[in-house]
């Protein structure tokens, strides 16, 4: 199918987009349009105006500053994957890229776009949540930046406001966290019917701080907290693993989803699944846990 007719505005500053952005209040951005423009196509989206963001060189690129990594919003997944600097210092994350989509996608994808589009079965969200990352967003009043444990509201839906544009993400630096994702991908589309992020620092193989986020559980990303609980201050051993994946809930506020792929019992069994995939092999390799072929 093809889209609805709609005017196209090219923005090359940030400022400019804010601009076009006021003055079309309605209009959609369009960064590597993985998210968009499928969307489009079908029906379910018909905007009047498209405000491309895609030639704002400022947002693209990686950089490493003191104790932080900061991704501008532009920046591919593939750009990722390849950072020596991400893998690095936010493995989590470097991970994380390459389970999405394929090569095409990757060298199209953006990380902003991801992130902000907060699609519950996208791959990002939960290891955002994991690696601790901040986002920044960029409005008529200036930037500000929003914590990750605030970020995610529902599906399709951040806290960035209406007129603001999501132009970074800024990983803490944690070059001595062991992390691994895990995940159950959709045999239709490939997306994570269920993905388990974790990331968390050991002494000794006693674990200090540890961070599970989970995607395509609910209806937005969401941090695993019984399971950090049941990790932290315990040996990052067999039994460990097992009784924190045994904790894999959600909080009771919120209900799994439930689709023509999976009912909302069989999600939570899968949580509890991967999240014990992503654990050993944290464990694994932490060199805590020997798990025989």
């Amino acid at each position: 199918m093809y889209p609805d007719e709609f005017e196209y505005h090219r923005a090359s500053t940030v400022e400019e987009a804010l601009d076009l952005l006021d003055e079309y209040p309605a209009a959609e951005i369009l960064a590597g349009g993985h998210s968009l423009l499928p969307t489009m196509k079908s029906g379910l989206a018909s905007p009047d105006h498209l405000v491309d963001i895609g030639h704002i060189d400022s947002m693209r690129g990686i950089d490493a500053d003191g104790d932080t990594v900061s991704v501008g919003a532009l920046t591919t997944y593939a750009d990722v994957a390849d950072s020596d600097v991400v893998r690095e210092h936010a493995s989590i994350v470097a991970e994380t890229v390459h389970e999405i989509g394929d090569v095409q996608v990757r060298n199209r994808g953006t990380v902003g776009g991801n992130v902000a589009h907060a699609d519950p079965a996208s791959d990002l969200p939960g290891a955002m949540l994991a690696a601790d990352a901040t986002m920044v967003a960029h409005g008529p009043d200036g930037s500000r930046t929003i914590p990750v444990d605030d970020f995610f509201l529902g599906m399709y839906e951040t806290a960035l406001a209406e007129d603001e544009l999501l132009t970074g993400v800024e990983l803490p630096s944690q070059p001595d966290v062991v992390s691994a994702y895990a995940k159950k991908p959709s045999p239709s589309s490939g997306y994570a019917m269920v993905g388990v992020a974790v990331a968390l620092s050991h002494d000794g193989g006693v674990v200090g701080d540890a961070r599970v986020g989970a995607n395509g559980v609910i209806d937005h990303g969401v941090r695993l907290e019984p399971v950090e609980e049941a990790l932290e201050g315990e040996e990052l051993d067999a039994d460990t693993v097992e009784n924190a994946a045994q904790r894999a809930s959600v909080d009771d506020e919120w209900l799994p989803m439930e689709d023509l792929q999976a009912s909302a019992e069989f999600r939570e069994q899968l949580l509890r699944v991967y999240t014990e995939r992503a654990l050993t092999e944290v464990a694994e390799r932490a060199g805590t846990v020997v798990v025989s072929a």
